[in-house]
């Protein structure tokens, strides 16, 4: 693990959350994408040399509406930078930790990316990122 890449937050509305987050961080939203495998739209901001992500359902099956749903709006993930995804996901399982995907995906923001499951990770959705090659 290099760093802490992100934190994700799980909100409501898009708009209205960057507008708060722009206010807050002080610093502008650098981009917004939609990851349509994963029926959520995205917001990044640069704080430092890590960054905060926004998260909002677009469709009401997708986890991150099941999230609100459940828990509410709030802290949804905290992601790590990795130099090799393929291997700190083999590192990991080979250590005992459940994965949500055994192999990475694409994801937001030009990255690969998979899910270690919270009850591996004292109830925290831990998300490994690697920059994606061009």
């Amino acid at each position: 693990m290099n760093k802490i890449e992100h934190i994700g937050i799980a909100i409501k509305n898009m708009d209205e959350a960057i507008k708060n987050y722009e206010i807050l961080l002080g610093t502008k939203c650098y981009k917004v994408e939609e990851v349509a495998s994963e029926g959520v739209k995205t917001a990044f901001f640069k704080v430092g040399e890590s960054k905060i992500e926004l998260l909002e359902a677009t469709n009401p099956e997708s986890p991150i509406a099941k999230f609100i749903l459940k828990r509410g709006t709030g802290m949804h993930h905290i992601a790590f930078d990795v130099t090799d995804i393929s291997k700190e996901i083999e590192r990991l399982e080979k250590e005992g930790y459940q994965l949500i995907q055994r192999s990475p995906k694409n994801g937001a923001d030009n990255k690969l990316i998979a899910f270690l499951h919270p009850k591996s990770t004292e109830g925290v959705l831990v998300e490994l990122c690697q920059e994606r090659v061009q």
